[in-house]
């Protein structure tokens, strides 16, 4: 590390050491993370040394043994596992305040009712005893705590415990922004879903989960739907002494962007679109050569988190993230728990089907869920079978229905959309009930105009732009 850089991080750390916010473990945790940064470890990978990894490597789903049928056989290998769901998130990207979990997505029931009543059904069919974690962020932890005691007649042992919590650093000081004056939330962040390994050691949760019996941790994000536990994934895992398993599954022209694992130098890696240099980008983007990306559905095994967080070996690649906070120009250094994928023994990917991906980004995802594509039992949000086409709708909707109240007010009813193959809306758009879209349908209100689509129409392969084209 440069004279100066070395200078910046002696004095980042009696600043931060002066910090009573935060706990010890989580001012080491920080300090480790910029001195990673600022050593300059390898971003980048030699592009020429990449491989596809063979189906041993990323096993397809549906060579998968079956789970014996005998219900205590299901009972002990369900009785290994942990559901520990990222509730990180604030729904602010949707308009909603509070954790994202909390939003409703089908008949009444939010994101995490749906993941409740899952466990729950699966306890009760199974007589066994699985636990549900939810990793909360300072931002969500409060507003969880409250909506957790809603669950408290439940028969799942529902934990919560907190990622960490670091401070934000001033761009071109580098100094912590609480030290500087900004003393609420905003001067600090949490860092990314890779901080999910320490903090499960530190809050003391991982010991406590090993000393009941418990193996495997299935990790995922609390806004995929599709991110149910899987007899069939955790059967195998347990007999091939996998240590970790990364779901991934294949990849259409909506997920360029999404990281995709690759054989490198011996072993299964994630490669990220950040890590990949300029001129192999597109590259990077083609479905032709890298045909699958992750859902961030992890499989990992207990001993083996605490082995690694123990001999402090987790150093997934940083992610710098640059932000602005009042006009104070400012950085995040990051990881992303796939990632870790290459610290741990006999690790997998295994290709799962599409329908384990279902997050609900936008509204116009949520449009999806609610619709008439898919129904809801036991907490699992099924996909319709009369939809002949694999692929869900393409759906943009304008700025008018970004926040979910907006896109409630919208929507007497939600559409029928079993037929739809794309849905463009834009201006000043109002749907009736018991509306049927089918093919592709576009909606665009002329600037200044009211557009309502009154109840009962059939739009097919159609573009409406006033009263007059329906």
């Amino acid at each position: 590390m440069a004279a100066a850089d070395t200078e910046k991080l002696n004095n980042l750390r009696s600043a931060v050491s002066s910090l009573t916010q935060i706990s010890d473990n989580e001012k080491s945790g920080f300090i480790n993370l910029v001195s990673r940064y600022l050593s300059g470890e390898a971003q980048h990978v030699e592009w020429s040394k990449i491989q596809t990894p063979t189906d041993k490597i990323v096993v397809p789903y549906d060579t998968l043994s079956d789970v014996p049928e005998d219900a205590s056989q299901t009972k002990t290998l369900l009785d290994k596992l942990v559901v520990l769901k990222l509730n990180g998130g604030l729904g602010t990207t949707m308009g909603c305040t509070g954790p994202k979990s909390v939003i409703e997505v089908r008949n009444g029931l939010t994101f995490l009712d749906l993941i409740v009543i899952q466990i729950e059904s699966l306890n009760k069919k199974y007589g066994c005893s699985v636990p549900l974690l939810l990793m909360n962020s300072f931002n969500t932890h409060e507003d969880t705590q409250k909506i957790v005691e809603k669950y408290a007649g439940s028969n799942i042992e529902i934990h919560t415990f907190n990622q960490s919590q670091y401070p934000r650093l001033v761009a071109d000081e580098f100094l912590p922004l609480p030290s500087k004056g900004e003393t609420g939330k905003d001067g600090w962040y949490p860092p990314g879903h890779g901080d999910v390994f320490p903090s499960l050691m530190n809050s003391g949760k991982l010991d406590a989960l090993l000393s009941q019996g418990k193996e495997y941790v299935f990790v995922a994000n609390s806004d995929n739907l599709g991110a149910v536990v899987d007899l069939k994934i955790l059967n195998h895992l347990i007999q091939n002494k996998n240590e970790y398993c990364m779901e991934v599954t294949p990849k259409t022209l909506a997920d360029v962007k999404g990281g995709t694992l690759i054989s490198y130098e011996g072993k299964v890696q994630l490669l990220e679109i950040a890590q990949v240099p300029d001129e192999h980008v597109n590259e990077f983007k083609s479905i032709e050569k890298f045909k699958i990306f992750n859902t961030n559905n992890l499989w990992v095994n207990l001993n083996a988190i605490k082995r690694l967080v123990q001999a402090d070996a987790l150093k997934m690649e940083i992610i710098p993230n640059p932000k602005e906070v009042n006009g104070v120009k400012v950085l995040q250094l990051e990881t992303a728990a796939g990632a870790a994928i290459k610290f741990f023994d006999n690790a997998i990917g295994i290709n799962v089907p599409r329908s384990r991906f279902l997050p609900v980004k936008a509204s116009s995802d949520l449009l999806l869920v609610q619709s008439d594509l898919y129904t809801e039992k036991d907490g699992y949000v099924i996909r319709n079978p009369a939809r002949k086409d694999p692929a869900n709708p393409s759906i943009e909707l304008g700025p008018e229905f970004k926040k979910v109240a907006d896109f409630l007010k919208r929507f007497k009813s939600i559409p029928s959309i079993i037929e739809l193959d794309s849905l463009k809306v834009s201006g000043d758009v109002w749907f009736g009930s018991n509306v049927v879209l089918k093919g592709k349908v576009v909606v665009a209100a002329s600037s200044g105009q009211k557009l309502e689509i009154p109840d009962g129409v059939i739009l097919e392969n159609k573009e409406v732009h006033g009263a007059g084209d329906i």
